[in-house]
């Protein structure tokens, strides 16, 4: 998934809850509900957004189906913040050059 969808996902503070407290360990509805002022039928809800933009994958255990983090669901994101730094480090590293031609125009 792009990383749009992945912004849309964790935008709202219950799903970033949600995703983070899959990064300590999977967990149900039941318990993810447990610990927020949403219902079950909402947490589900919610889960489905961060399964759609390809955060969470669900593993059916029998009769529960436990939510946890996929670990490329970042990547997309990753890819285009890693962007802006590269931006920023080449502009950087512009800046410096155009510095250093004028000091030793200077010095001539």
């Amino acid at each position: 998934m792009a990383y749009p969808e992945v912004f849309t996902a964790l935008a709202d503070p219950t799903r970033r809850s949600i995703f983070e407290a899959l990064r300590k360990r999977p967990r149900t509805v039941g318990e993810l509900a447990k610990r927020r002022p949403v219902s079950r039928p909402a947490v589900s809800q919610h889960l489905k957004v961060l399964e759609s933009a390809g955060l969470v994958r669900v593993e059916p255990q029998g009769n529960r189906r436990l939510y946890l983090i996929k670990p490329d669901g970042l990547d997309d994101l990753r890819r285009y913040l890693d962007g802006f730094w590269s931006d920023t480090l080449a502009s950087y590293s512009a800046e410096i050059a155009r510095r250093v031609k004028k000091q030793i125009g200077e010095k001539k």
